[in-house]
This record gives C-alpha cells, structure tokens and sequence, in this order.
C-alpha cells in the first residue's frame, strides 16, 4: 500500500513520521519542502506538487489547515486529478462538510474515487506519540481498508467511525467547540471567585468535587496552573479558524448558536491582544488580567505530565 501525505506541519510532520517508521511506503509533500528533511531522512520520497504525491498513491492523506486550502490542493492544485480510479482519499484536516463535498462532486465520485473524512484530536503531543483520537466519516468498507494506516497515527480504542461523509468532520468541531467553551467559562468562573476572595485553589477543589467539575479544569488546565504553559503547540489563529466554522455549520443547520458566538468573540479578542501564534489557552490570560493575578497553583509535576 503506498502512502501519500501532503501537509506536514505541526499535526502532519509527526503523523508521516509514524508512517514511516511503521515500515510504510510514504511520499510526501508540502509547500515547504524543508519541511520533509526528516522525512526524506527516514526514507520518504519526495513529491515536488500536490498533483504529483496523489498519483504516486493508493492511499492519499492530506492534514492541512483550513478548508481553503483543502480544496486549494485536491481542485487547483490537482490532486483530487491525478488520483487513479479505486485510489481512497483520507482527509485528516479539521474542515468542514461542504468543502469536502465539493471536491467530491467536482471531481472524484464520477473517477471511483473513494473518500473518508478523518480529523483528530490529541494535539501535537498526540500526533507525536501515535495516540491520536480519529473521527471518521464515510463507507464502512473503506474505514475498514483505512484501519491499518490508521492505527499507526492514532489510539486503535478510539478510532471510531461516526457516520456517513462529512459526518467525521462535524464532530470533530463540536468537540473543538465544547473544549474552548469550557475554557472560557472555567476561566470566567476562576476570576469571578478569585476576584470575590475565594482562594484559587480552594475553589478548584471545590468545583471538582462538585457536578460542576470538568475534565478541562481536573486536567486540561493544568497546563496553564502549574506551568503557565498556554499551550502555543495550536495557535489562536487555528482555534479561531475552527471557532468560525463551528458557529458557521451551527448557522447553516439553523441552530441557534448565540453562547458559540461569544465563546468565539473571547477567543478573537485574545488573538488580537495577544497575536495570531498565541496558544489556543491564551484567553485564559484576559480572565487572569480582570482577576489581576495569574491563576497559579503547586500542582506535582506528575499530576501536569499525566494530564
């Protein structure tokens, strides 16, 4: 089975990695072609185009940042193109239904092609170890023939097939959506206590033993409480990408999505105050300023690694 694998940043570096050294034929791809040294290292070969890594493979993986550039590279950059009939396309970006569709109807169902949306979860950290969570959308069949490639890039217990085409993309945003909800109401909450005199860390207990605990704050915002860390291995530009098309698909399916709405606002103000590669925690620090202390705890070591 020969791999190809276009976009190799943050997410997709780590992912052909693993690929290739699971034994794996891979060629890969990127605007960067700096970007695939490691790769080429390890024995990738290299594809000069979009057009020219999808010809070369029976199973194309793309993990690129937005949908834009989905169908930047699938339509305009030839890939969907050059893929030979009976050739599976795995779509692991977190993108959107309707642009997927688009390259489908464009171009592949009418050539046999066959499609699965498969975003992740994990972060980088996750695409580094092999231990991502896999959402996939599309035929059963061809989640069975993609399950081998796609556990070597993800956790095997939680690579779950959710339903039909685009289905994979859309719980990924709601998982997305729910997560940067919770920071932001976990860290609204910690201002308002700490600002009214509660001691920091006896409200966080307080909230874990209570039904208002979560995991974000038990684990997730140990990061930011015992490190400081926001978290800069996701930018704010990407969570506010993945904000926007949350609260667009809500609008498309004629949900009202207003509490989405002002999560994404917090979201957007902290990217201008902080800068587009601030980390996806970076709203945290707005709530720490109205606060007027960094929320800060003596949390072990061991309780942050394991988070």
């Amino acid at each position: 089975m020969r791999i190809g694998f276009i976009g190799l940043g943050n997410m997709g570096g780590h992912m052909a990695r693993n690929l290739l050294q699971s034994g794996l034929p891979v060629t890969v791809h990127d605007t960067r072609e700096e970007a695939a040294a490691p790769h080429r290292a390890l024995g990738a070969a290299w594809a000069p185009t979009a057009a020219a890594c999808a010809a070369q493979a029976d199973v194309l993986i793309t993990m690129l940042p937005t949908p834009r550039i989905v169908e930047e590279v699938m339509l305009r950059g030839g890939a969907a193109a050059a893929l030979a009939p009976g050739a599976l396309w795995i779509d692991m970006s977190t993108s959107t239904p309707a642009a997927a569709r688009r390259v489908r109807e464009e171009v592949l169902d009418a050539r046999g092609v066959r499609v699965l949306d498969a975003p992740v979860s994990g972060m980088a950290r996750g695409a580094d170890a092999g231990t991502l969570q896999i959402f996939v959308g599309g035929a059963t069949e061809d989640f069975t023939r993609a399950l081998p490639v796609l556990e070597v890039l993800g956790d095997p217990d939680r690579i779950l097939q959710v339903g039909g085409h685009g289905t994979g993309y859309t719980v990924k945003l709601m998982i997305n959506l729910l997560w940067f909800s919770h920071l932001v109401a976990t860290s609204e909450v910690l201002a308002v206590g700490v600002r009214a005199g509660a001691d920091l860390g006896v409200l966080r207990t307080a909230l874990l033993t209570s039904p208002a605990a979560s995991h974000f704050l038990e684990r997730d915002a140990l990061s930011v409480l015992a490190d400081g860390d926001y978290d800069e291995s996701f930018a704010m530009t990407l969570a506010c990408k993945d904000l926007g098309l949350a609260v667009d698909l809500g609008r498309d399916v004629g949900v009202s999505v207003e509490l989405s709405a002002l999560v994404e606002q917090v979201y957007r103000r902290a990217k201008a105050q902080y800068g587009d590669l601030a980390g996806e925690m970076a709203p945290m620090r707005l709530y720490e300023e109205l606060a007027g202390q960094h929320f800060r705890l003596p949390v072990p070591k061991q309780a942050a690694l394991t988070a």
